[in-house]
């Protein structure tokens, strides 16, 4: 036991594989662990032997594990497990310190001990240090893969798994970004899960289950002192409050009360040396693998340099010189790696040459599908500018449409096969289905497009053909207007669905489909009768002010003699203008019988009163706002409004009788008085001829 300030720190586990129980529970009362309850948290780190894990430890959690003298060459410094309370650090934080993997004091094939302390630390810790230089990221021993490999799978048959957070530290950083070395890590870590053999009842369990992974780097300690002590002040941080919410394991689970923590560590060691089946890889098999992953790696950065790869890259507008150059390339690449890794472990060299196909595969994956969305687009074009040319010239919409698809989406396949590489087993029908999908979408734009200037062109056509004859027959207004129009609506509906349906059959439309337009053609011939009947229901005040001008006037000539029957006149007028009011009172396409004109004669022509006594009240028909048996979507004019529209037009049209009957007046006086001038001179004219006959009589 060695106290100094706030440190202290005992031998968990020896060198030989003894477990020191007097000394962890003297450590347990030394730091008071008992009253912790579930408030502490354990970190350990693992890692190769003279990686500077202890000087890690002693600056992130100022412990004073022993450390190795650079001067004195490298050699092993940390023997068994050590155990360690980090300083000034909330919650309280166990910390232990590793014995190295890949020790030469322990021989390279005497890995029982490395693989043993691995697995009690994932077992009993909260949180895993794994110290690994930044140059050998990628490479089996000193990533510690095997020994993660073998962990993971005994772990998870001896132990329920707890949740983990692994905290892969990179020492000595280079200029590699962290973001470029992370995902690397990352990568291993999954592989090693996925592959790693599963009690039935976690077949399908992902990694982040059990394991949080988390990747940081340092700079080198030896030459970068002051830049490691600052980003190591930087990952103390991390552990403040580590098993809060949010916190570096603020998820975990299967927390051993602090009570507990000496016995359930002294079980799981236990557990640990009694077990058989801990084996790692044997030596040649570590050496081929590791070598034959760094000829992989070597060809696969040698394709990624290449100049024909850069080229190839330039040149995806080719989709047959890609696949053919492509291919070539990948088979010159993985030809190399047979030649330099022949003499290596036979399952070994398959399995890495299959890694570096599929890395190679996956390189290129992104430019195939560039190039096969190349070639989509140039075939897309292609169609577009084909089917405008078959629709110009002449030929039947849903036939350009259907040749012109099979041809273009053969032209796609024929480009797809050339582009293909030949170890790839890539699907291309996505591609396919998205151009057919593409295809099929502008055929459906441009048979809208055409099917609206048809839809626009025979409804012109109505137009034309309605709208100036609607007026005609509502302005004559007579008892077969309606009667009239209907007639013409019927005759030029007709005409323009016939038309219109045999625009239709080339487009192979469907027969719900066909049906809507053409009573969309229908409906619109009906509006535009409504339209014009609500244009000149609009007007009707001084289209009946004209009739009734018109109407008014004497029977023979153009000056009232004072012979005409004004009142008889004026009646035939008036009725003739409530006529034209009925008539624009509602609209009648669909031979409704109705009362309306009948209502407004009685209401408004006949003027015998409808009461014999005084004490009977008269019912006003035309005091409501709807008419018997017209619904009110086809009420043009309503009864209130026809009885305030009569009165104006009484109004209008009194003064013109009233200077008809002036004018007759005047001129019967006119008569008259030139009767009786004309008898006054003949008066006159007589007796002046009797006295001539007189005096000649005298003389």
């Amino acid at each position: 036991m060695d106290n100094s300030g706030e440190c202290c720190s005992t031998q968990l586990i020896d060198g030989d594989g003894v477990f020191n129980v007097d000394g962890l529970e003297n450590f347990i009362k030394e730091v008071k662990l008992r009253e912790c309850g579930l408030s502490y948290a354990v970190v350990s780190i693992m890692g190769p032997q003279s990686s500077g894990k202890s000087t890690l430890l002693n600056h992130l959690f100022r412990t004073n594990f022993r450390e190795m003298d650079a001067f004195k060459g490298r050699s092993q410094t940390t023997k068994g497990i050590w155990l360690a309370k980090g300083a000034d650090i909330e919650p309280c934080t166990l910390v232990m310190d590793l014995e190295g993997t890949g020790g030469r004091e322990r021989g390279e094939d005497n890995t029982a001990f490395e693989k043993q302390s691995a697995l009690f630390a994932l077992a009993v810790s909260d949180i895993v240090l794994i110290n690994m230089w930044c140059h050998d990221i990628g490479r089996e021993r000193a990533a510690n893969k095997p020994l993660l490999k073998t962990v993971f799978q005994v772990m998870m048959r001896l132990f329920s798994p707890r949740k983990t957070t692994l905290l892969f530290v990179i020492r000595d950083k280079t200029r590699t970004p962290l973001e470029n070395l992370e995902p690397v890590v990352r990568e291993d870590v999954q592989k090693i899960w996925d592959n790693v053999p599963k009690p039935q009842a976690h077949k399908e369990t992902p990694l982040s289950e059990f394991f949080n992974v988390e990747v940081t780097a340092l700079s080198s300690y030896e030459e970068k002192e002051e830049q490691f002590k600052e980003q190591v002040a930087i990952l103390r941080q991390w552990f403040f409050h580590s098993i809060a919410p949010g916190g570096l394991v603020g998820d975990r689970t299967g927390v051993v009360p602090a009570s507990g923590f000496s016995f359930s560590a002294q079980q799981m060691w236990k557990d640990i040396k009694e077990n058989k089946d801990l084996h790692l890889p044997a030596h040649e098999v570590m050496v081929a693998t590791v070598r034959c992953e760094e000829i992989a790696h070597q060809k696969y950065s040698s394709f990624t340099e290449n100049e024909d790869w850069g080229s190839i890259e330039e040149a995806l507008h080719l989709g047959p010189v890609f696949g053919k150059k492509v291919s070539s390339s990948i088979e010159a690449c993985l030809s190399g790696y047979d030649s330099e890794a022949v003499y290596f472990d036979e399952s070994v060299r398959s399995s890495k040459q299959k890694q570096l196909e599929e890395k190679l595969l996956q390189l290129v994956k992104p430019a195939f599908q560039s190039v096969l969305e190349h070639i989509g687009c140039e075939t897309l074009d292609k169609f577009k500018e084909a089917f405008d040319k078959a629709l110009n010239g002449g030929k039947q919409f849903s036939m350009a449409a259907h040749d012109c698809t099979q041809s273009y989406v053969a032209l796609f396949d024929k480009g797809c096969a050339d582009a293909v590489i030949e170890k790839a087993k890539w699907d291309t029908s996505r591609a396919r289905e998205k151009l057919r999908h593409d295809i099929d979408a502008h055929v459906a734009s441009v048979c809208a497009a055409k099917l609206s200037e048809l839809t626009k062109a025979y409804k012109a056509k109505l137009n034309v053909a309605l709208s100036g004859q609607v007026e005609t027959h509502l302005e004559e207004a007579d008892n077969e207007t309606w009667s009239d129009i209907r007639e013409l609506i019927s005759h030029e509906t007709r005409l323009a669905v016939t038309g219109f349906s045999g625009a239709l059959s080339g487009f192979e439309l469907d027969e719900q489909r066909k049906e809507n337009m053409l009573s969309a053609i229908k409906d619109h011939a009906r509006g535009i009768v409504e339209a014009k009947a609500r244009e000149r229901a609009g007007r009707v005040l001084a289209l009946m002010k004209a009739r009734f001008t018109t109407l008014f006037r004497p029977d023979a000539g153009s000056m009232w003699t004072g012979r005409e029957d004004i009142e008889e006149i004026n009646k035939r007028a008036r009725s003739a203008s409530l006529k034209l009011l009925s008539v624009m009172a509602a609209v009648r396409l669909d031979d409704e019988r109705d009362n309306i004109e009948k209502t407004l004669s009685v209401a408004l022509l006949d003027t015998r009163s409808t009461a014999t006594d005084g004490s009977i009240t008269t019912v006003d028909p035309l005091a409501s706002n709807t008419w018997e048996g017209i619904p009110s979507s086809k009420t043009l004019i309503t009864p209130a409004r026809c009885k305030l529209l009569w009165k104006q037009f009484v109004g209008k049209t009194r003064r013109i009788v009233t200077l008809a009957k002036s004018a007759q007046e005047a001129n019967r006086r006119e008569r008259r008085e030139r009767r009786l001038r004309d008898g006054m001179l003949l008066a006159l004219t007589g007796a002046s001829g009797l006295a001539d006959l007189g005096g000649a009589v005298l003389r």
